[in-house]
C-alpha cells in the first residue's frame, strides 16, 4: 500500500489530509494506511508553518472505517487469535486516536458522505466537523458484531452527550445530516459543492489568529477535559505568562489600539 492512499497537501498554512481509496470506501485498518495516515498527523503537528488542518475522504464515501472483506476473511488487523487481534489494534488503529490527540493544530473534518464505524470515529478525532448534505454518521460496530476498538467510546460522549451516544452506539443507526447539526455532532451543513470551500473558510478564519496561541488553547481545552480546576488554572498562568511576551500579543495589541483597517499578520513568534 503506497502512501498516495493518504494524501496531505498544504496551501496557504492549512493542510488537507485525503483519504484517498475510494474503491475501498476509504477504509483506514490496515497498517500501511495506518502508519501513512499517522505519520501525515505527525508531520502536521511538527511543522509550525501549519496552522490547520482539514481531513476529508476522496469519492462519495468519507470512511467506513474498517475493511469488512478482511473481517470476514480474518486478514490483516482481523487476524488471530482474539490475543493476536488485541495487539493488532494496539500497534495498529489505536495509534490513530493518539495522533490526533496529541494534535496541537485544530483538525476539521470536512464530511462528504457516509461515515461508518471507525470512519465516524476518525470524524469525532477532529476539533470540529462540517458536513455535506450527503453525510450520515454510524457508530455502527454493534451491526457486525464488535465493539468501538479505536476509541470511540471515549470519544462520542464527549460530542454528543451520554444518551444520545448510547443511542447511537448501541442500535447502530445512522444519522442524518440535519439531525447531526441539530445534535451539535457538526456546525455546519453544505450542498456538496461547497463542503471545501466552507472547510476552507473556517479553517482561514482559524489561521489569522496568531497561531502558537492558537495551538496553546487547543492544548487547554484538551486538558481542560481531564484536569481538575486548580491544576487547570495553573497551567493556564504559565502559558498566559508566556503568551504575554510574544510579538504577536504586541502585534495584536496594537492594531487594536491603533484601529488599523488591515488586521494584523500573526508570525508565530
Amino acid at each position: 500500500m503506497s502512501e498516495s492512499v493518504v494524501q496531505l497537501a498544504c496551501d496557504n498554512s492549512i493542510a488537507t489530509l485525503t483519504l484517498n481509496s475510494p474503491g475501498t470506501r476509504n477504509a483506514f485498518t490496515e497498517l500501511s494506511i495506518v502508519d501513512a495516515l499517522v505519520g501525515a498527523v505527525q508531520r502536521v503537528q511538527a511543522d509550525d508553518s501549519v496552522r490547520v488542518l482539514v481531513v476529508t475522504g476522496a469519492g462519495p464515501v468519507f470512511s467506513s472505517g474498517g475493511n469488512i472483506k478482511h473481517m470476514r476473511d480474518r486478514s490483516g488487523t482481523f487476524e488471530g487469535d482474539a490475543a493476536q487481534v488485541a495487539e493488532n489494534y494496539r500497534r495498529g488503529i489505536q495509534r490513530v486516536p493518539l495522533a490526533f490527540h496529541q494534535l496541537e493544530v485544530p483538525a476539521i473534518a470536512a464530511v462528504n458522505g457516509p461515515a461508518v464505524g471507525a470512519g465516524f470515529d476518525l470524524t469525532l478525532m477532529c476539533d470540529m466537523r462540517i458536513a455535506s448534505t450527503g453525510a450520515t454518521f454510524a457508530e455502527s460496530f454493534v451491526r457486525v458484531g464488535i465493539i468501538p476498538g479505536d476509541g470511540g467510546a471515549w470519544l462520542l460522549p464527549r460530542a454528543v452527550g451520554w444518551a444520545r451516544a448510547c443511542e447511537m452506539a448501541f442500535t447502530g443507526e445512522a444519522i442524518d445530516a440535519q439531525t447531526a447539526l441539530q445534535w451539535g455532532l457538526v456546525s455546519q451543513v453544505v450542498k456538496p459543492d461547497r463542503l471545501m470551500i466552507a472547510a476552507r473558510e473556517l479553517a482561514l478564519r482559524i489561521a489569522a489568529n496568531p497561531p502558537r496561541v492558537v495551538r496553546q488553547t487547543k492544548r487547554l481545552m484538551r486538558e481542560g477535559q481531564r484536569m481538575e480546576l486548580p491544576g487547570l488554572l495553573e497551567l493556564s498562568a504559565a502559558l498566559q505568562g508566556a503568551a504575554h511576551q510574544t510579538h504577536d500579543h504586541r502585534r495584536a495589541l496594537e492594531h487594536m489600539l491603533g484601529g488599523g483597517a488591515s488586521p494584523p499578520q500573526f508570525k508565530g513568534d
